[in-house]
């Protein structure tokens, strides 16, 4: 058995792709076996998570220095009424509501210099007594171009460590915890089990020389544990830019409390080279030790791959042989754009090169700190999560809807950040819309959410909200892709995305995974499904290969095995699709053809939709926009799925 698939479109019966063996008919291959002992009511007695809830992790509101300083008015309250699905007055004065609300939500406002904007803004006394903090609110008042120039000021110079410590509060400072208290008290409000779920979090905002190693810190428990302490800071001698010290800072959280924290990395495309890295930059490019592999898996479980400031997946240059890997790609520099990019930074910084550096330090030290699922989220600084093209508000409010904020009165392309001199710059188009996170959970609390969180049974979306499933496992046979009650058969024969894959029973010649995928009811259709599969080599090198696993439209792969786009049926004066081509469901059974079982692996499923119009080209009609064709005017929104790993019996 090496693929099984099926097509499922809006207006045909069930279809085949092309298999590479012939398909069998007669059924499930120990079809009874997983009726065994159960009731008759195939939905009694369930012990496995069967509703899957989206959300954002990752979201900054006026509480934030960046945020509030540029123009963000709106406060975490603002926050989770616009979350779960009312509408409010975004902060340029514009009516704004969700097409639909999301499942569970986490305000994530920067823990360094808390509480500061507030006083920045009104001219507090030990504001104005600061030359810098006199600027800064003269500035950030001044609103427009002037708070967004005034705003990557405030960013740069943290980023250097160079921010007056009289405008850096921290812990100690009573506004400090004011503040923090008061975020606490807005999540506590907010939380309706069942229906709207929102976690207390903050974000650790580690920056060396500008080069991103953020954080956000999430924690399971209520006031009652989270209220005991306040968060944790990168400025000495209180805080600390080192991931380890946040690492022991979460284990005395835990200690004291008895309560439960995660740590989410994101935006590796930033760090110039550090997020993923194969040494110790903070002991002078030491060798990693177990311990720090040790306390990197076991705190930091999960890892954003896409959001607003690009995505993270896969880049061109590392995986060249993936037609897929150039989507919305980030590659200028750090952060501050105070260093640029060189190739030799790009495998420290992608989620599938993590993920392969992670193999070959498992392989040295016995234990792979980048073993992590993976989630998607906005980061948005404006406290409003816009996932939909068509309703893009964007990250920082500059940048909320008007004729000029992609292309300015004068003509030029509106550029967000550039260097010093500056020779490159992210422009504003480049900015996309908010990544979700998928959780698979048995609940919407904040306990059955954090627990899948924590066993990674979680996967990224760019947006849309397709429901996808990823089982891997030694015993899936081909007619278990025909099966409606995927989930079962999956749970019964194998693991669930974020797992290891058990180990193989005797005769078991290679693991076999089950992708599943439905589009989202209000979305596009889908074009394929496919299974990224990475591993050391017999030399301990890394390789990866991106199959192609289930397809619409009956297309045929050409002689090098390649399978023809899908097509486009975008219609940018409207701007608007059709779905007369994909597939509303796809899903296959795939079984590896090149399996070694001496060699460490690792699978994740990647779901790419058929074209659809990019935020760019709703802006293009709705303003009347003559737009450059340097500017992209459609995307094909996708899923990546947390990886299954495989690891050899020593």
């Amino acid at each position: 058995m090496k693929r099984i698939l099926f097509a499922l479109a809006a207006s045909t019966a069930i279809g085949t792709g092309v298999p590479a063996i012939a398909q069998d008919t007669s059924g499930t291959s120990g079809a009874t076996d997983i009726y065994a002992g159960r009731p008759y009511s195939p939905y009694a007695d369930r012990a496995f998570p069967t509703e899957v809830y989206f959300g954002d992790t990752h979201v900054h509101t006026g509480l934030s220095p960046d945020a509030g300083g540029s123009g963000t008015r709106l406060m975490p309250r603002d926050a989770y009424r616009f979350a779960r699905g009312e509408q409010v007055t975004s902060n340029t004065g514009q009516p704004v509501k969700l097409a639909r609300p999301f499942d569970f939500y986490m305000i994530t406002d920067h823990s360094d210099a808390m509480g500061a904007i507030i006083d920045i803004l009104k001219g507090a006394p030990n504001i104005m007594a600061v030359p810098e903090g006199k600027q800064f609110h003269e500035d950030f008042n001044a609103g427009g171009q002037t708070a967004a120039d005034a705003m990557f000021r405030l960013i740069g110079e943290f980023s250097q460590g160079t921010l007056s410590p009289e405008l850096n509060y921290q812990p100690g400072n009573p506004a400090f915890k004011r503040v923090w208290d008061d975020i606490v008290q807005a999540a506590e409000e907010f939380n309706d089990p069942g229906k709207f779920t929102t976690f207390i979090a903050f974000e650790w905002t580690s920056l060396v020389s500008g080069n991103n190693l953020h954080r956000n810190v999430i924690f399971r428990d209520g006031p009652e544990r989270a209220g005991q302490v306040v968060p944790y800071t990168t400025t000495p001698p209180v805080g600390s830019r080192n991931p380890r010290d946040l690492w022991t800072w979460m284990q005395g959280y835990e200690d004291k409390t008895g309560g439960d924290v995660l740590a989410i990395p994101h935006n590796g495309n930033l760090s110039n080279g550090m997020m993923f890295a194969m040494q110790d930059d903070f002991d002078n490019g030491a060798a990693l030790d177990a311990d720090y592999a040790e306390q990197r898996q076991k705190w930091e479980r999960l890892y954003e791959a896409t959001q607003n400031k690009g995505d993270g997946e896969a880049h061109p240059l590392l995986s060249p042989e993936d037609e897929f890997a150039d989507f919305e790609t980030w590659d200028v520099g750090n952060l501050d754009l105070s260093e640029l990019k060189t190739p030799e930074m790009l495998p420290g910084e992608y989620t599938r090169s993590g993920l392969k550096r992670g193999l070959q330090l498992e392989a040295e030290l016995g234990v792979n700190p980048f073993k992590f699922g993976l989630v998607g989220a906005s980061d948005n600084h404006i406290g409003l999560t816009t996932p939909e093209n068509d309703n893009f508000f964007h990250k920082f409010t500059t940048y909320e809807p008007s004729p000029h904020r992609i292309i300015e009165e004068d003509g030029a392309i509106h550029m967000s950040n550039t260097t010093a001199d500056g020779s490159a710059g992210i422009a504003s188009w480049q900015y996309i819309t908010s990544g979700l996170t998928a959780v698979w959970a048995e609940q919407n609390s904040r306990g059955a959410l954090f627990d899948a969180m924590e066993r990674r049974e979680t996967y990224a979306t760019t947006g849309p909200r397709m429901r996808v499933r990823f089982f891997g496992g030694w015993d899936f046979a081909e007619g278990d892709v025909l099966r409606r009650d995927l989930a079962g058969i999956g749970y019964s024969k194998g693991v669930p995305m974020g797992a290891d894959l058990a180990a193989a029973p005797e005769g078991a010649t290679a693991p076999a995974f089950l992708l599943y995928a439905l589009r989202d009811p209000v979305g596009a259709n889908l074009d394929r499904l496919q299974i990224v599969k990475g591993w050391l080599d017999e030399t301990g090198a890394p390789q990866e290969q991106v199959y192609d696993v289930a397809w619409s439209d009956n297309r045929e792969p050409d002689a090098d095995g390649k399978l023809p786009p899908v097509g486009d049926t975008v219609d940018l004066s409207i701007p608007t699709w059709t779905n007369t081509i994909g597939a509303a469901e796809l899903a296959a059974v795939w079984q590896d053809p090149d399996f070694d079982p001496s060699q460490r692996a690792f699978y994740y499923g990647r779901v790419i939709e058929i074209p659809t119009p990019r935020w760019t080209a709703y802006d293009a009609v709705k303003f009347e926009l003559d737009l450059p064709d340097s500017i992209p005017l459609t995307a094909q929104e996708r899923a990546y799925t947390s990886p299954i790993w495989y690891t050899p019996v020593e």
